[in-house]
């Protein structure tokens, strides 16, 4: 695997997540009913685990405590 860094303000950091979040909620609820779509619940997985580690990560850089959140995967 390859590790990519990226450097971002806190503000920055908790828009990606917020975005990311929005996209696999899409993918997760919306995209299923659309005619021809075909799910991949492996990519919906990863997804969940990323956006949780990008709000560890924003909750990190803010101060505050990192816990898990309900039905967080990661």
């Amino acid at each position: 695997m390859t590790v990519i860094t990226v450097k971002l303000t806190p503000e920055e950091l908790d828009l990606l997540t917020g975005l990311a979040s929005d996209q696999l909620f899409r993918r997760q609820y919306i995209d299923p009913r659309l005619p021809g779509y075909k799910s991949n619940p492996a990519e919906v997985r990863a997804g969940k685990e990323l956006v949780e580690r990008l709000r560890q990560m924003s909750d990190r850089a803010k101060g505050a405590p990192v816990s898990k959140r309900n039905g967080a995967t990661a």
